[in-house]
């Protein structure tokens, strides 16, 4: 079975973003090279990436027009990718199929032959995964700051057991956490 893993950055008081919808200012105080290699190595694991909408509107306008990292790029733009969306019918960004019902979608994804499912970004998508039970790993690259307020990362009031897989520190002071969601 494939595994579904999220992926996101978090400041060390546990937002995801500033103030404002896609304030990831923060993100520019963990970027070096061990976490662009990182990043690059995530595109090896994969062969198949999913968002939701709003994160998929920025980072398929990102990665589309963007003439920075061209490793990363390169698998942004070529491999498949889901968008989970009840408002989009069809989605721009190449190689990119909608995904109406994506706990549905996405767990019948996993029982098919094929590379690691990744949900990047997507703090409430990777929410409705958590609470179905479909996740199997959390990756965060937690950052050295505190933001004071923002979007957090994990909804007030959700409960759920994890297992520490690996804690790797980064070149810039941030550390990379995997952890295995554990059934409650």
């Amino acid at each position: 079975m494939r595994k579904l893993i999220g992926w996101n950055l978090m400041s060390l008081d546990g937002f995801f973003e500033g103030e404002t919808p896609w304030d990831l200012s923060f993100h520019h105080t963990v970027w070096g090279e061990d976490l662009r290699r990182y990043a690059v190595s995530l595109g090896e694991e994969t062969d198949f990436i999913v968002f939701g909408r709003k994160t998929y509107e920025g980072m398929a306008a990102h990665w589309q027009e963007t003439t920075e990292e061209p490793e990363i790029k390169a698998y942004m733009n070529a491999k498949a990718k889901g968008v989970a969306s009840r408002s989009l019918t069809e989605a721009q960004w190449n190689n990119t199929r909608v995904l109406s019902d994506a706990v549905s979608d996405l767990q019948a994804m996993k029982l098919l032959p094929g590379e690691t499912i990744f949900v990047f970004g997507s703090a409430e998508l990777q929410h409705t995964l958590l609470e179905a039970g479909l996740m199997d790993e959390i990756r965060i690259c937690l950052a050295p700051v505190l933001l004071g307020k923002g979007n957090p990362l994990f909804k007030p009031g959700f409960e759920k057991k994890l297992a520490l897989l690996e804690a790797r520190p980064v070149d810039t002071g941030a550390v990379i956490l995997r952890y295995a969601v554990k059934s409650n």
